[in-house]
């Protein structure tokens, strides 16, 4: 390919990393990015359409059948990723001139090694058409309502298939077209630090956007903010990028100052910092992660916001590390899952999972959760979590270890709720936030309690 030059490239080159090496478009779009040397304007716009294209990836796809003379997925890799391009801008930018999408990425193509006049002329003529040819209309919802779903919203077709037999239709159509949403950029407040009325009101004369979160007591939602660390209040450790449900989270351990807590899969810190915060900077947070470069960012962040009673482990829980071999008050096992819950984050998911998966999560999930129940003391609390909001990953973990552990019993978490978020509990008494109407994650969480002092 030759040198990246203007936005387009720098998306088209970053899809491309994504669909070949299944990487993080987050990551490819940084080296894409650090490499195409763009302006603020055309960063923006590189950022758009990669992210467009990839949350809307199933129904360009299907507009573009519908003028193709072949399946768009049996193209050459670059031919799909530039006609996906060109059609996003066509159907869904409305401040991009149709002569400038098509041209570019024609463009493209022809800078493409191999690609030549005919796959070209190829994407020339099937952006004409799809200029020229009117929209079809969507599947009947009510003959083929998972068909509906995942074309309409661009959700891959084995998830609204599960989603559609699992919730009533509008349900399962919040979850999908969740998977279409901008998140909301949502942050902690640093309590060792501030408070959030205090912090607020510094981000407000700054010239900020902030709203309260209405569940998380500690939450802002800050709006057209540009680069975070670009605001001064993050240089200074006031607060933490993170989901409004995440936060919850960590709530439903309620850690008290003087404990010793583990956090059994800590890296980056989000939670591990949040804990030490509601514990005054008193006690021991031990942080465990088997990722050296993930518990470099853990201490960068916990340097950032004062914490001082986190101690970072690289380790697995489940082969007895040395640091684990005194009881533990509290566990929270924050455990690697598919993230379905957080595909509005990481559109790439959508078209990198798959069912076929969760038995694989499941085994690892309940592997760690035996490991971990281990390095409870008699009479502490462990905080289960995933951002899942699939039940092989959630609520049937749960119930098949309580199946296997009578020492153990399942706590309610609604007395640790705020009272707006107590529509968040099931009827089991965990947290879910998979369909909820406050533009969080979806997240789950249950709160167990072993038996003893």
């Amino acid at each position: 390919m030759k040198p990246l030059q203007g936005a387009r490239a720098a998306a088209l080159e970053t899809l491309l990393a994504v669909d070949r090496a299944r990487v993080y478009a987050d990551d490819a779009l940084d080296q894409s990015l650090r490499r195409a040397s763009l302006d603020p304007r055309d960063r923006a716009l590189a950022v758009e359409l990669v992210y467009g294209v990839l949350r809307h990836r199933l129904t360009l796809d299907w507009r573009l059948d519908h003028v193709a003379d072949r399946p768009i997925q049996r193209l050459p890799h670059p031919v799909q990723a530039a006609l996906r391009l060109a059609a996003y801008q066509l159907l869904y930018l409305d401040r991009i001139p149709q002569s400038a999408a098509v041209n570019e990425s024609v463009a493209l193509i022809k800078a493409q090694p191999g690609a030549g006049t005919r796959w070209s002329g190829y994407t020339n003529a099937v952006l004409r058409s799809l200029i020229r040819e009117s929209a079809p209309a969507w599947p009947d919802p009510d003959k083929e309502p998972a068909t509906f779903l995942s074309i309409r919203y661009a959700c891959p077709a084995w998830l609204a298939e599960r989603w559609a037999a699992r919730f009533d239709m509008a349900q399962a159509e919040q979850l999908c077209q969740a998977t279409l949403t901008i998140p909301p950029l949502t942050i902690r407040i640093n309590s060792l630090r501030s408070t959030r009325e205090a912090l607020a009101e510094a981000l407000r004369l700054s010239g900020y956007q902030v709203t309260p979160t209405l569940v998380s007591p500690l939450g802002l939602v800050l709006d057209k903010c540009g680069l975070i660390t670009d605001i001064p209040q993050f240089g200074e450790g006031l607060f933490y990028v993170e989901d409004e449900a995440a936060q919850l989270v960590t709530g439903l351990l309620a850690p008290q100052p003087g404990e010793r807590i583990l956090d059994a899969c800590a890296a980056p810190g989000g939670k591990s910092t949040a804990l030490a915060a509601l514990m005054e900077n008193r006690g021991e947070v031990v942080a465990m992660d088997q990722s050296p470069d993930r518990l470099r960012r853990l201490r960068e962040n916990c340097a950032r916001l004062g914490v001082q009673i986190v101690t970072p482990v690289q380790g697995d829980v489940t082969r007895g590390e040395p640091a684990a071999a005194r009881p533990f008050d509290r566990i929270l096992l924050d455990a690697p899952c598919s993230g379905l819950g957080v595909l509005r984050r990481h559109p790439e998911g959508k078209w990198q999972k798959h069912a076929v998966l969760l038995p694989a999560h499941q085994r690892k999930q309940l592997l760690l959760l035996e490991s971990a129940c281990r390095l409870l003391r008699p009479g502490g609390c462990l905080v289960y979590s995933t951002c899942s909001t699939e039940p092989e990953e959630t609520t049937d973990v749960i119930n098949q270890f309580l199946s296997k552990h009578a020492e153990f019993r399942r706590e309610p978490v609604s007395a640790l709720l705020p009272t707006t978020g107590l529509e968040l509990i099931t009827q089991q008494g965990d947290l879910s936030t998979a369909v909820n109407r406050f533009s969080m994650d979806g997240f789950f969480a249950a709160r167990l309690r072993k038996a003893g002092a």
